[in-house]
């Protein structure tokens, strides 16, 4: 009997692999300055996170109904949709998405009624680095603990144990 072969590797088709599966979280990034939005992006890519990104709270609507993600960071002063707004959309739909909100006010007195519409961490701008990186871990451990599963991203070095949050 003659298998078939993959072109690129010489293995038969369905023979096992021997590759973990990629299990990296997917991150979606809503920004409408766009350095902000290439920066975080390539930040969370170097750090091992497959990331998406949309220039406003429409653009991210769309992706949201075609993609799934672990995670949403997201501006709120925005064109179209707002931050505020792309939340109580994803509440709306009955999505269970973790969001932070990045942004250069606070949007309070939006949340007040809506105790139910409060992102995961809220980081003001600027913010570092380390700051979105030690949020977004954060946000991702305490989501993926909730599900009982965790999936770090390939370089994400000196994981906590998942009673343990970084602060």
């Amino acid at each position: 009997m003659n298998e078939e072969s993959c072109p690129q590797t010489g293995v038969p088709y369905g023979a096992p692999s021997g590759r973990k599966p990629n299990l990296r979280q997917r991150i979606l990034v809503v920004e409408d300055d766009s350095a902000i939005r290439r920066v975080n992006t390539e930040v969370l890519i170097y750090s091992g996170y497959e990331v998406d990104s949309a220039e406003d709270g429409a653009a991210a609507w769309g992706a949201l109904q075609t993609n799934n993600y672990d995670l949403m960071i997201t501006d709120n002063e925005m064109p179209k949709v707002t931050g505020v707004e792309l939340i109580q959309k994803i509440k709306a739909a009955g999505l269970e998405l973790p969001v932070i909100m990045a942004t250069g006010t606070m949007p309070g007195d939006n949340f007040d009624p809506f105790r139910s519409l409060q992102p995961a961490i809220t980081l003001l701008k600027p913010y570092t680095f380390d700051e979105l990186l030690a949020a977004v871990k954060r946000v991702l451990w305490t989501a993926t603990a909730a599900l009982g599963a965790m999936a770090p991203p390939p370089n994400w070095q000196g994981q906590p144990p998942a009673d343990r949050l970084p602060e």
